[in-house]
């Protein structure tokens, strides 16, 4: 797996990626604590922002584990052609006589990227990705952790769901108005075998694009007989053994597309942002899954949330966390997604972040939160 800052960069062909400390070295800076090692002239400042996670099961900033990546280690040696996330003049002024608590003490990374590849699923594990609240990472999540399981052998396809089709733009799969589409499948009955591409960037990796023809399909499919089992119907048409993932795509509501998206689906990931206007819509979606799955899909399962930019500065993050644990219990991965510049700069280059800068904090936190679905599902 490459650990340079990915393809379609020339800008930053030479920058070196920032990279965990690892080793006993690397267990010194962690232990040393922030500032502890450096020899730049930011020694003893704050650190950039840049952060990683632990393997945990409470809520609270401490025991959520988002902590920098760095931990004060020394910075990483050759040239750099502009400031990385976090390392702008105005921000190190701010920072500099910031003291730093214990909660951003850096630990390892949990595990998984030192694995080639994981266990795979004995079956196709098709999981819906939906919240109807927008923002909180449902397409960053799709295409991110689908890059991930395939980037470390499995076989994957992302069925874009969304009229926006930005989970299409971030793999770099043409989703103008000509090609066809999931729209296609969904109102003229197309074969999903004659929709799917595979990702330039990535092997292993298909996707099954939107285009905003699908802005009108929850009109169109008001008339249509099944109307909310035609992607399930689909699906079941198409070799999907061939995959060990298919990852669902939704729009942020609960119209018929992710009414479609949810019978189509054996289980449910739900992105939660760490903040209250998260919460307030989830109960919502809860009763639309089990009115679904008394009337429609009695396999669909509330199986995997993922909690979604996170910031270790505010109290309200760590209690939101908190709380979903609390409420959800282990269905919530240990894995914590922090904020990054990086995941949202990714799809402007037509990638994931897994390609784009594979070192950056919401790399690896992407690719923990995927070796722990790979892991949990091979467990069950």
């Amino acid at each position: 797996m490459s650990t340079g800052p990915g393809p379609g960069r020339p800008d930053r062909a030479e920058e070196t990626p920032h990279v965990q400390p690892s080793g006993p070295a690397g267990d010194e800076a962690a232990q040393a604590g922030p500032g502890a090692g450096a020899t730049g002239p930011e020694a003893g400042a704050a650190p950039s922002g840049h952060a990683m996670w632990g393997n945990t099961t409470s809520g609270t900033a401490e025991n959520v584990g988002y902590v920098p990546t760095n931990g004060g280690a020394a910075a990483p040696s050759g040239p750099r052609n502009g400031p990385a996330q976090g390392e702008s003049e105005l921000v190190r002024e701010v920072l500099k006589d910031a003291e730093v608590s214990r909660e951003t003490i850096a630990t390892k990374p949990a595990g998984g990227r030192g694995q080639k590849e994981w266990p795979r699923p004995d079956h196709c594990r098709i999981i819906t990705i939906a919240n109807q609240k927008g923002g909180v990472g449902k397409t960053t999540s799709s295409v991110n952790l689908a890059a991930s399981l395939a980037m470390h052998g499995a076989q994957v396809l992302v069925v874009d769901l969304d009229p926006q089709g930005n989970a299409s733009t971030a793999l770099g799969i043409d989703h103008h108005a000509d090609v066809p589409s999931i729209y296609d499948v969904l109102i003229e009955d197309l074969a999903m075998a004659e929709i799917v591409v595979a990702a330039p960037e990535i092997p292993n990796l298909y996707c099954a694009p939107a285009t905003l023809n699908l802005a009108g399909a929850e009109i169109e499919l008001v008339s249509k007989v099944a109307r909310e089992s035609r992607l399930r119907r689909a699906l079941d048409a198409y070799d999907t053994d061939r995959f060990d993932y298919v990852l669902i795509d939704c729009p942020p509501s609960l119209g018929l597309l992710t009414v479609n998206a949810l019978v189509g689906g054996d289980e449910l990931l739900i992105p939660i942002q760490c903040e209250y206007y998260a919460l307030e819509g989830l109960g919502q979606l809860i009763r639309t899954v089990d009115l679904v799955k008394a009337h429609l899909n009695p396999k669909l399962n509330v199986t995997t949330i993922l909690l979604t930019m996170y910031d270790a500065r505010t109290r309200l993050a760590a209690q939101v966390a908190e709380d979903v644990r609390a409420h959800f219990g282990d269905v919530v991965l240990n894995t914590v997604i922090p904020r990054s510049v990086r995941v949202s700069e990714a799809p402007s280059y037509g990638q994931s972040v897994m390609t784009y800068d594979p070192g950056s904090s919401g790399a690896l936190a992407y690719d923990a939160a995927a070796a722990e679905m790979a892991y949990q599902g091979a467990a069950k």
